[in-house]
């Protein structure tokens, strides 16, 4: 079973606002991401700090333990929440995500317990497929020790990057990772849509 975690934590400092909820020509970013991962899953889990706001997506929504505490916890939630023992985890504020790039991941989920985009040195952690009963220790594991950070895990567990050039054959416009994280991300958005 694969399940399909949106990270959709709440209130933005940088926006002000519940990114999930800001409109992108017309759209919740959140209802932008939904639509391109349509059918990839057995379950959808929203991982969110105020389910209510979210309510009206009709979906099944994990609160983080700890709210405001960051990505590794929302992942944690996740991991645990997840029904699937495949989880692909993907943030809800990508409104560009390559479909493509999200069958390809999932095609190579048995091939480690962590299959992730690489840029570089870089890894892109919220639009990776994790083995739930294998990243979950390590995970939990990470957050006792006091780390924050996403890929604190990694060397615990067998992550298999997918490297740039594989990346670009999938998602040629590179848009894929693409984050609104401000008001000028978000005038490029929608000029993107133009």
């Amino acid at each position: 079973m694969i399940t399909i975690a949106v990270q959709a934590g709440g209130k933005s400092s940088r926006m002000g606002e519940d990114k999930a909820l800001i409109h992108l020509a017309g759209i919740p970013l959140i209802e932008r991401v939904l639509a391109r991962i349509d059918g990839l899953a057995d379950e959808i889990l929203i991982t969110t700090n105020r389910p209510e706001t979210l309510a009206h997506l009709n979906l099944r929504m994990a609160g983080d333990e700890v709210p405001g505490a960051g990505a590794l916890h929302g992942l944690k939630t996740a991991l645990a929440t997840a029904r699937g023992e495949i989880v692909l985890v993907i943030s809800c504020d990508t409104p560009f995500v390559s479909r493509e790039l999200l069958e390809y991941l999932l095609s190579r989920a048995h091939e480690a317990d962590v299959i992730v985009p690489k840029h570089g040195d870089k890894f892109e952690p919220l639009q990776a497929v994790y083995n739930r009963a294998r990243c979950l220790p390590a995970v939990e594991a990470a957050l006792i020790s006091g780390e924050r950070r996403m890929v604190s895990f990694y060397s615990q567990v067998h992550v298999l990057p997918i490297e740039e050039h594989v990346l670009t054959e999938l998602d040629p416009s590179g848009l894929s990772f693409f984050n609104v994280n401000t008001a000028e991300d978000l005038k490029r958005a929608e000029q993107l849509l133009i």
